[in-house]
């Protein structure tokens, strides 16, 4: 799902750099408004957690593979405002030391890694805590992972790399099955956290 440079024209990368930067201008001004300073640390190991999970793939049909986005697992444990800084670490490490996505696409995979799929995901699992918390981070992480390819495909649309009628059935049918493995391991690791360490779903402030 990481965009390459080149795959997006200047119109697009820019106006996905500009929502980004001002979405996650918002997010530094909350998290530091409200997040209490003995958490910044967890915030640091929950980025360590998710990067060296995505360096773990897991097959999907067709001999080809996903792993881990990680956007709905935070905001899950710090709420979306700080996900979404959590995702643009993980990001730019990715980006600047392992060239994984490109550097003018950097505003657009963060755009959809990073602001969409935590923020859409939290509010999927804000509306199904009722049914309980492992059921709702299934479905929250299943439908970011949808929902970022999907605005992947817009923006390779737009950029007139790819026509929508061909980029969106060709990522949406992968990452319905990436979202499943998304879901589950998602679900796993609230689950375990909510078994043994529960006061992280509860105490922790989520911004």
């Amino acid at each position: 799902m990481h965009i390459p440079d080149g795959f997006l024209d200047p119109k697009t990368w820019i106006g996905c750099s500009a929502i980004t930067v001002a979405m996650l201008s918002a997010a530094v001004r909350r998290t530091k408004e409200k997040l209490a300073e003995k958490q910044v640390p967890l915030m640091g190991v929950m980025a360590a957690f998710i990067f060296a999970a995505q360096m773990i793939n897991f097959p999907i049909i067709g001999g080809t593979s996903g792993h881990l986005v990680g956007g709905v697992l935070a905001a899950v444990l710090f709420g979306p405002f700080s996900a979404s800084i959590i995702m643009t670490v993980i990001l730019l490490i990715q980006c600047f030391l392992f060239n994984d996505g490109g550097v003018t696409a950097l505003g657009a995979n963060i755009l959809n890694m990073g602001i969409i799929a935590p923020f859409l995901g939290y509010a999927v699992y804000n509306a199904l805590r009722g049914v309980g918390n492992v059921i709702a981070s299934f479905f929250a992480a299943w439908v970011s992972v949808v929902a970022a390819a999907a605005a992947c495909a817009l923006e390779l649309a737009v950029s007139g790399t790819s026509p929508l009628g061909v980029a969106l059935p060709a990522m949406l049918f992968w990452h319905l099955f990436i979202g499943v493995g998304e879901g589950v391991i998602t679900a796993a690791v609230v689950g375990y956290l909510e078994r043994v360490k529960s006061d992280l779903l509860t105490e922790i402030v989520k911004v």
